[in-house]
């Protein structure tokens, strides 16, 4: 009798470990794609910055170029 009230005892702690890490595997997975949408938006955010910044050096070399048709 007492073997079976062991064995019924590890059986339930198995199940609610496997509960837990049910639980726990949700949230990580949940924090994975909050974490992936912040990259993303990191990332669109980069691109935009490198974008304007290509844009700002053309800017500067035309006026660089026109400054330097100028004679003084």
């Amino acid at each position: 009798m007492d073997r079976l009230k062991n064995l019924e005892e590890k059986i339930t702690a198995a199940v609610e470990k496997v509960k837990a890490l049910k639980e726990e595997k949700t949230n990580l997975e949940k924090k994975i794609r909050d974490l992936q949408a912040l990259l993303d938006d990191k990332s669109r955010e980069v691109e935009s910055l490198k974008s304007e910044k290509r844009s700002i050096g053309s800017q500067l070399e035309e006026l660089l170029n026109e400054l330097e048709t100028i004679e003084i």
